[in-house]
C-alpha cells in the first residue's frame, strides 16, 4: 500500500470512530433527557421535531431553573400543605367544582412557597419538567380540565380525575409518595 491509500483508510477510521463516538453521545443524551424528563421529553420532541432541538431547549429549561432558588418545605409547611390538602378532598364529596379551583390554588401555593416564579402556565410547567418530569403531564391534564370545567364541559368524574391529577403533583413537590389511587390512574 502507498502512503496515500494509507492516508485515506486512516482518515476514513477517523471518521467511522468520529461517527461512532457521535451516536454513542447522543444517545446517552437522550436516555438522560428522558430518564429527567419523563414523557415532557416525548412532548417537546413532537413539538419541535428533532431529538437535537428538544434537547436544546430542555437544556435551556434546566439553567433557566438552576437559577431560581427552589427548596424544600420545612415540616410545619408540609403538615400544614396536606392538612389543606385533606380539606381539599373532603370537600369534594359536597362541591367538586369548588374542590378542583382550590386544589389547584393549593398547588400554586406550594409551588410559589418552594420558590417557583409564577409567570403563565406553560411557563409553570416547563419549569416543572425540570425537577418533576415524571408528574408534568398531570399538572397539564388537571388544567385542560380544569379549562373544560370553566366552560360548563366537564363532568363530575371530570372533575375527579382533576383531583387525582394535581395530587400526583402534590405529592411531588410535598415530597411524599402518591397514593395507590393516582399510581393506578397514571
Amino acid at each position: 500500500m502507498t502512503n496515500t491509500t494509507l492516508m485515506i483508510v486512516a482518515i476514513v477510521v477517523v471518521l467511522a470512530v468520529a461517527a461512532v463516538v457521535w451516536i454513542y453521545m447522543a444517545r446517552r443524551r437522550q436516555q438522560r433527557l428522558r430518564a429527567r424528563f419523563g414523557t415532557e421529553y416525548e412532548r417537546t420532541v413532537h413539538a419541535v421535531g428533532t431529538p437535537a432541538r428538544a434537547a436544546t431547549i430542555l437544556a435551556d429549561r434546566e439553567k433557566r431553573v438552576a437559577a431560581y432558588h427552589i427548596r424544600q418545605l420545612n415540616p410545619d409547611e408540609r403538615t400544614r400543605f396536606s392538612d389543606a390538602w385533606r380539606r381539599v378532598q373532603v370537600k369534594f364529596v359536597d362541591d367538586p367544582s369548588a374542590a378542583v379551583t382550590e386544589a389547584d390554588q393549593l398547588v400554586t401555593e406550594v409551588m410559589t412557597t418552594r420558590g417557583y416564579p409564577m409567570k403563565d402556565f406553560e411557563q409553570r410547567a416547563e419549569d416543572l419538567s425540570v425537577d418533576h418530569g415524571h408528574v408534568v403531564n398531570h399538572y397539564r391534564a388537571a388544567r385542560e380540565i380544569a379549562a373544560r370545567h370553566s366552560r360548563h364541559d366537564a363532568t363530575t368524574e371530570d372533575l375527579r380525575q382533576a383531583l387525582v391529577h394535581y395530587r400526583a403533583l402534590f405529592a411531588d413537590l410535598l415530597d411524599e409518595q402518591p397514593h395507590d389511587a393516582v399510581r393506578r390512574s397514571a
